[in-house]
């Protein structure tokens, strides 16, 4: 029996480049029936789904930097959006153990409970550090995208999940 190895070209670095340009193709001014295009923070998929696949220490740092050129990307405070992807790729590995086999229930509220907080820590940090607080209606507008792409996550877990057996 053949093993097909999957490598982190596989299921690191072509998602990473997917979800920037991705994001890139979201953030472009079209409007249609006179609203803009959705912008979901793309990379919580795979901070979800990385440490479910298997933990690495390239994920991580690739996490980072993702995170870091978010916060370029938008104009935003620098290291926001790579602490908060970074917290939830330790908080999905921390649970790993208990989320691998569950059920796509299960993981859609994982997933939620993760994106809700991500953005949560993302919402104080930038409350903290300006005088007035972010739009609350401008920071749901985000955080729903964000959640209606997890079939995505739930895909390249299914996807990668037994890609190589030699880690089982």
């Amino acid at each position: 029996m053949a093993v097909r190895v999957v490598g982190p070209m596989q299921w690191i670095v072509y998602p990473a480049l997917i979800a920037i340009a991705a994001t890139v193709i979201l953030a472009t001014p079209v409007k249609l029936f006179g609203l803009t295009l959705p912008e979901p923070v793309l990379p919580m998929v795979l901070a979800f789904s990385w440490p479910l696949i298997r933990p690495s220490v390239l994920a991580p740092l690739v996490l980072l930097g993702l995170g870091l050129w978010l916060d370029g990307f938008w104009e935003g405070a620098f290291g926001l959006w790579g602490l908060a992807l970074s917290a939830v790729y330790g908080v999905v590995l921390l649970s790993r153990s208990f989320l691998l086999g569950q059920e796509t229930s299960v993981l859609f509220v994982w997933y939620s409970a993760c994106t809700l907080m991500a953005f949560l820590m993302a919402y104080a940090v930038v409350s903290l550090g300006s005088p007035t607080a972010p739009s609350v209606l401008a920071t749901i507008a985000q955080i729903v995208p964000t959640l209606l792409v997890f079939p995505l996550a739930h895909i390249m877990i299914e996807r990668f999940d037994d890609g190589d057996v030699r880690f089982r």
